[in-house]
């Protein structure tokens, strides 16, 4: 079952379900669920490895951050992947899990947003990868919205999430054995 507004509100003040909403999301969301405020960008550089036991990813360097008191935007060049994190901070109890989808204004900009699942028990900001498709440079301000995020319950038994990715990590600078 996908949570609504008024429950997820009651989780934020009760458990503090989402840390950093802003305004909108805290009197006047729409749907159900909230938006994610694009908080950082990062390029990647480097190889990464992926094998069964170990992995690296390849390292992060930050290009942009978002600053309230400083009003600054981003301009994702075509072709290019970056890393992007979030203002917000999620803290899943054992019975969510949450899943995410880009808002509509992204893609209609010819940007993807590749997102993952959030895990009950996982702690933290969230990474995404997002990429311009199109064939023009796209200007973002950072702070604005990108993506949407809907919480659903878990029935049954779960396993806490327990990975190394846990409070925002942006990447594996060196070569880790997996969790």
């Amino acid at each position: 079952m996908i949570l609504g507004v008024d429950e997820l509100h009651r989780l934020v003040k009760e458990q503090n379900l989402v840390e950093n909403l802003c305004d909108r999301e805290l009197n006047n969301p729409e749907g159900c669920g909230f938006d994610l405020r694009l908080g950082a960008v990062y390029e990647i550089q480097g190889q990464g490895y992926l094998g069964i036991e170990q992995r690296k990813t390849p390292t992060e360097k930050l290009l942009a951050e978002y600053d309230p008191t400083n009003k600054q935007s981003f301009i994702f060049e075509p072709g290019k992947y970056y890393l992007m994190k979030t203002i917000e901070r999620i803290n899943t109890p054992d019975n969510l899990a949450v899943l995410f989808r880009p808002r509509t204004t992204i893609f209609r900009s010819g940007m993807m947003i590749f997102t993952g699942n959030v895990a009950p028990g996982y702690k933290g900001e969230l990474i995404f990868g997002i990429t311009n498709m199109g064939n023009n440079p796209i200007n973002i301000e950072l702070g604005a919205r990108v993506v949407h995020a809907l919480f659903i319950e878990v029935k049954g038994s779960t396993n806490l999430y327990r990975g190394q990715w846990q409070n925002g990590r942006v990447s594996a600078n060196q070569l880790e054995t997996q969790v």
